[in-house]
């Protein structure tokens, strides 16, 4: 009776065959097992790659092959999108793309493919059945994964850090880092007539001379400014806030401040209110 093969292509021994050769085939098998389990293959990336593997191969000397591997480890600059084909087999691999091409990685002619980016991590399996099978990854180019994981090379899931002091935000398509908002960014003390603009705070000296803070011309929804009465001299030289066109508090008039330690907000609604106090 001849031998039959595992999945993984270990070599199962009939009954009394491979006499003198015995030994030999099982250290092929343990061999074979521990590339299974925890080898390495380092793969260059030139274009579309096939991993080797041999298919019901009785032999009795041992040739590691990438497509047997646990850890696939993929380098090479050959840009664009590259096809790299699994063997077919029940089987699952890491795969660390350290090329700078995205990997398709499929298992022959099935519709069940993976893209894995250049620089990401990720655990797929295939199925046997022409199927490729993402499991855990670090970024999910095809958008479905909803983890979020640091990378070791300097991206947050696959999205380049921002600068200090930004937040991680979504407009529920794409993530990015961006300034943090709902507060005002405070600039450097006025002490003459400027413009203003949208989402920042102003601290105004008018100890020497009255001042004119003229508002954006086209603001939207939400749009906000923050004013405060640096010196304590709103009362004897007034701030004036120019309305730029646009109505203050419902009415077609510049606001005229003149209250002592004044501090307060405007907000945008829209046409009819105009900027509005939200508070004073």
């Amino acid at each position: 009776m001849a031998s039959t093969f595992s999945n993984l292509g270990f070599i199962l021994m009939a009954t009394g065959e491979n006499s003198g050769t015995w030994g030999d085939k099982t250290n092929v098998n343990l061999q074979r097992l521990d590339n299974a389990v925890g080898g390495v293959a380092n793969i260059t990336i030139t274009g579309a790659t096939t991993l080797a593997y041999s298919t019901n191969s009785d032999t009795t000397t041992y040739t590691e092959e990438a497509g047997r591997s646990a850890i696939l480890v993929f380098s090479g600059s050959a840009g664009g999108t590259q096809t790299v084909t699994l063997p077919n087999i029940e089987k699952q691999y890491l795969v660390n793309n350290g090329s700078d091409s995205i990997l398709t990685l499929t298992a022959g002619a099935g519709a069940a493919t993976v893209n894995v980016a250049a620089g990401s991590k990720t655990l797929v399996y295939v199925d046997g059945s022409d199927e490729v099978i993402e499991g855990i990854s670090a970024t999910s180019p095809g958008g479905s994964d909803k983890q979020i994981q640091f990378n070791d090379n300097g991206s947050f899931g696959g999205i380049t850090m921002g600068t200090a002091g930004q937040v991680l935000t979504t407009d529920g398509t794409t993530a990015s880092f961006g300034d943090i908002s709902g507060g005002a960014s405070w600039q450097a003390v006025k002490t003459a007539d400027f413009n203003v603009t949208a989402g920042e705070g102003y601290f105004i000296d008018t100890t020497s001379t009255t001042i004119t803070a003229t508002l954006p011309g086209s603001p939207t929804i939400g749009d906000f400014v923050a004013i405060v009465d640096y010196a304590g001299t709103f009362d004897t030289n007034n701030l004036t806030v120019a309305r730029n066109g646009n109505n203050i508090q419902g009415s077609a008039t510049d606001l005229t401040v003149g209250t002592e330690r004044a501090g307060f907000t405007l907000v945008y609604v829209d046409a009819t209110q105009g900027w509005v106090l939200e508070n004073n």
